[in-house]
């Protein structure tokens, strides 16, 4: 492959793959003022986050089969024309319930993006270079959370709230213009492949039989939820209750964002010593003591901003090493149903972060107490369910160090 045509693939790639994430984070400063132009309550709006949730839960088990079906393009047209009729509609909502719905849309929509980069990548290059590819994908995922809230404080600070919805939804122009002018189609529509529910069923149940599957796959989601419990009470936290500025919030999320991404990155390094189990076993003891302590702090008013902070960063340290390794030993058993494997893991991830996003959300608005109390129920749910799994998994299958490098 031309090294032109090479990068402009990857390029593209990576701009699928991105969609989802500044989707999710870039209007998260402007909960304050979406709160108070839809005369509601910041909470409220933070369903319109945890729709977005449900929405890829669902899309992720959509889309795998219609990529087969109908190659890797048609799709992936339709999911990106869905995203951006959604997102130029949010400008016009009046009522946080319209947003809600809406949302959840964009997120269907979204999906496809992500969904379709991961095949593409497996259809466009060899075994030898689709880690490389890989590995740019992961990283670009990783900036986002870096980048997006960051710009979207800024956006929001200069233009309004509003302004976001129009800067994704012509990021998904480009990004549609670019598929269909610059990205091949790498797959043949297969008519014959079955889109009856049963089968589809059948793959599924046949993958959540494989105890090590069901033991991993529940840690990772489980311990993932604390995250999302994180982001959606976020807004509340830092702008309302520590009076943040939309930029400095912007700036403190990217902060949090490096402790999860360099735990990730430190991760891969530690592989060399010591194996996923025995990381999985030390991270979910550490996430339960440093949650149980901020869960405290919080109880006894013993937090400000900068403790609060600390203890996020030492969460999200510990998921940088539980979720990397937990999906790597959930994938191990697998040679076939491997997609199957990754697409249910992927929608129970997002279908408990959305419950644990609206849990976040039926909390006080005055107080910080919600975030760790569900953080410390994640963690030591987490650990309960290793407890209890790995006495039902008779022959673990190893994960291999390149596996448990990639992370959610």
């Amino acid at each position: 492959m031309a090294q032109k045509k090479h990068f402009f693939l990857i390029l593209i790639l990576g701009s699928l793959a991105a969609l989802g994430p500044f989707s999710i984070d870039m209007y998260l400063p402007g909960f304050v003022d979406i709160a108070n132009d839809l005369k509601s309550t910041e909470s409220t709006v933070a369903l319109s986050l945890s729709s977005f949730f449900i929405g890829i839960s669902a899309g992720q088990l959509l889309y795998g089969p219609l990529l087969d079906k109908f190659g890797r393009k048609k799709p992936l047209y339709f999911g990106l024309a869905l995203y951006i009729v959604a997102s130029f509609l949010c400008l016009a909502v009046t009522d946080v319930n319209q947003l809600i719905i809406l949302r959840f849309v964009q997120a269907i929509g979204s999906c496809a993006t992500a969904v379709a980069s991961v095949a593409m990548v497996r259809d466009l290059f060899s075994v030898e270079d689709s880690p490389k590819v890989f590995a740019s994908l992961m990283l670009v995922i990783a900036v986002s959370p870096m980048l997006a809230p960051t710009a979207g404080g800024y956006l929001i600070s200069a233009l309004g709230w509003k302004y976001v919805f129009v800067f994704l939804g012509f990021m998904a122009i480009v990004i549609l213009l670019a598929s269909i002018f610059k990205l091949p189609e790498s797959y043949k529509p297969d008519p014959n492949y079955s889109l009856k529910p049963r089968p589809i069923i059948n793959s599924f149940l046949s993958v959540l039989k494989e105890p090590q599957f069901s033991t991993y796959a529940l840690i990772s989601s489980i311990t993932f939820s604390g995250l999302f419990a994180y982001v959606s009470s976020s807004p509340t936290v830092f702008m309302k209750i520590y009076e943040v500025s939309k930029t400095g919030y912007g700036w403190i999320f990217a902060l949090l964002s490096v402790a999860f991404i360099g735990s990730s990155q430190l991760n891969s390094m530690i592989l060399k010593w010591f194996s996923s189990k025995q990381i999985v076993t030390w991270a979910l003891l550490a996430q339960c003591a440093f949650s149980l302590i901020f869960l405290v702090f919080a109880l006894n008013n013993w937090l400000d901003l900068y403790s609060t902070i600390g203890f996020i960063a030492l969460f999200l340290c510990c998921l940088g090493f539980i979720n990397p390794n937990a999906a790597a030993l959930s994938l191990a058993p697998f040679t076939k149903n491997a997609g199957s494997a990754s697409a249910l893991m992927g929608a129970t991830q997002m279908g408990l972060g959305a419950l644990a996003s609206v849990v976040v959300s039926l909390f006080s608005e005055h107080s910080v107490v919600p975030m760790p109390l569900v953080m410390t129920i994640a963690a030591f749910t987490a650990l309960l369910c290793f407890l209890i799994g790995r006495k039902f998994i008779e022959n673990e299958v190893a994960a291999s160090a390149d596996a448990a490098v990639v992370g959610h």
